[in-house]
């Protein structure tokens, strides 16, 4: 039997060949490739095979991210909102609607999750989306922004407000009362589909409301940021290597004062904290993986910790590579260029470096008090 992450790398390495740049110029994932991966499995591998997916464990669903990451971070992108809804679905779902939903989601169908609105970005308690249940209805109003994957979405994963607590309904895209709009001229990631949800009196199936209606937001958030938070870690490992091939090339043949420009001290020291920043995230990384695999508690902290070390090293990683190409980087569709737009990205998605360090500072006054 064939490995199930050789497959899906190889899937994804063929898929994105060398068109990420031509993508993230027009700012569109091609539909075909989109639907392709989605049939196959790749937008949220991790899914047990009882459901129809790969199965793949968080350590190789990581690697398999990290690949993703290297390619195309839009394509990365759409893999951890898909990834999220489905992760959503089977932690909160009972058995038929993760039958019904997950199913889908691991043979062909597409989804994004949405959080972020207007007055609530990292401040979820500030969130104004409504569910309502009457009966045998369930009905969602709200406007989300930035939800990352939408433009190609079937299903929407929506958290909103539920009494004094939250709850999570699946929305289908074309659904009466869903109107999705791109957001335009994105800083980065450009091909991810990002867009604005508008959810004007979207009337559904109760069947559509997950469980935990009424429970803390805290509580119907905190696996599924977790479960993104090691996407988005992964997937800034990706553009570390990423940055780092580009940076180490060009440095070992362009040559300056007569001699390859990793022969001077200064531009070496690039490449030495790159490949610093790329071994340390890996290892973050394949640490909070571990916790994931293993049920860990501290999975939580661990996952907040690789996100904010992997986002803020690609940031610098990748200002570093465009320092070592110099004008070589400086124009749009260069690898390291669009990595330098992704990369800023990543610091904010899935918990800003601010919120990041808040959360880390709180673990480290609970373990170290």
């Amino acid at each position: 039997m064939a490995d199930p992450y050789a497959v899906a790398a190889e899937l994804v390495t063929q898929a994105v060949g060398t068109r990420a740049d031509e993508w993230d110029r027009a700012g569109r994932l091609p539909g075909d490739v989109v639907r392709h991966l989605a049939a196959q499995g790749v937008l949220c591998p991790d899914v047990p095979a009882e459901f129809g997916g790969m199965g793949l464990t968080s350590g190789e669903l990581g690697a398999l991210t990290a690949h993703a990451g290297g390619l195309c971070s839009s394509l990365r992108s759409l893999m951890t909102s898909q990834g999220m809804a489905a992760w959503a679905i089977r932690r909160l779902g009972d058995d038929r609607q993760k039958e019904a939903f997950v199913r889908r989601l691991a043979s062909g169908a597409t989804a994004a999750i949405a959080f972020s609105e207007i007055g609530a970005g990292s401040d979820l308690s500030a969130m104004t989306t409504s569910v309502t249940l009457s009966g045998d209805r369930v009905e969602v109003s709200g406007t989300k922004v930035w939800v990352t994957g939408a433009a190609y979405a079937d299903l929407i994963v929506v958290f909103g407000r539920h009494g004094d607590g939250g709850a999570v309904v699946v929305v289908p895209a074309d659904a009466p009362g869903v109107t999705v709009t791109p957001v335009g001229d994105p800083l980065g990631c450009r091909a991810a589909g990002h867009a604005e949800v508008e959810l004007d009196a979207v009337t559904l199936p109760a069947d559509h409301m997950l469980g935990g209606a009424g429970l803390p937001m805290e509580w119907l958030v905190t696996s599924v940021l977790t479960h993104g938070r090691l996407s988005v870690a992964w997937g800034c490992v990706g553009i570390l290597r990423a940055c780092l091939a580009a940076a180490v090339r060009h440095a070992g043949t362009r040559e300056q004062f007569g001699k390859p420009l990793a022969d001077h001290q200064l531009v070496a020291r690039h490449l030495a904290e790159l490949h610093v920043a790329e071994q340390a995230s890996t290892l973050m990384c394949e640490h909070a993986s571990r916790r994931w695999d293993d049920g860990s508690p501290e999975q939580v902290g661990a996952a907040v910790a690789a996100k904010h070390f992997a986002a803020t090293q690609a940031a610098k990683g990748a200002a570093s590579a465009v320092q070592v190409l110099a004008s070589a980087a400086a124009r749009d569709g260069h690898v390291v260029a669009r990595a330098y737009r992704d990369a800023k990205l990543m610091e904010i998605i899935e918990g800003s470096s601010e919120i990041s360090q808040l959360l880390l500072a709180r673990q480290a006054r609970e373990l170290w008090t």
